[in-house]
């Protein structure tokens, strides 16, 4: 039987695995010492920002990014001057190496939260209509060299922890969201993408 397989770009030493894959694949542009002892698990160094991702096509049930996205930047120039889009790209990745109706998961600060600005290595910012750009059956970022197309499962304002944490009830995620980030913290400061990838 074919193995469930979870990639969660941008690690660090927590490497997440929201939707219980079989085996879950970790990668960040440091290369860890130690990582947290998780079976099936493995860790690949690679630097998101600059390369292709080093998997072949159609290889994950599921991607995931938790406070990664807003760190790559929308444009960058190579040695000879000529300007590219890591962005654009990354999101072409995600789409090549997700099976059919793969689903990509992202957590990020988002506009007009102040949140999105206070870290200087935030070069991304998105807000609630960015994931439009890769949605649909003629995407608009194709115009800028994106390859693939998303469904749009689901975009809201989240607390992380609700993703993330599978021990928590309806009603203490239902809490969190609504009375705890909203009236005691000040809102909810990241937005999260659920995208189905379509391939033809």
């Amino acid at each position: 039987m074919e193995k469930n397989v979870h990639l969660d770009l941008g690690c660090g030493s927590r490497a997440r695995n929201p939707y219980s894959r079989d085996y879950l694949i970790g990668c960040d542009i440091v290369e860890l010492k130690q990582v947290e002892d998780l079976q099936n698990f493995e860790f690949i160094s690679v630097d998101l920002t600059k390369t292709i991702l080093p998997f072949e096509t159609s290889t994950f049930d599921s991607i995931s990014a938790f406070d990664f996205i807003e760190h790559v930047p929308r444009q960058a120039y190579d040695l000879n001057g000529k300007t590219w889009s890591p962005f654009i790209n990354l999101m072409s990745e995600i789409h090549r190496i997700l099976k059919p109706n793969g689903i990509f998961l992202a957590s990020t600060p988002a506009y007009p939260r102040a949140e999105v600005f206070q870290d200087p290595t935030h070069v991304n910012f998105i807000t609630d209509k960015t994931h439009e750009y890769f949605c649909g059956s003629s995407p608009y970022a194709q115009r800028y060299g994106f390859i693939g197309s998303f469904d749009k499962l689901r975009v809201e304002w989240e607390p992380q922890k609700n993703i993330y944490d599978k021990k928590s009830s309806a009603l203490k995620k239902w809490y969190r969201k609504n009375i705890e980030y909203k009236v005691f913290k000040g809102g909810i400061t990241h937005l999260t993408w659920e995208l189905k990838a379509i391939k033809i």
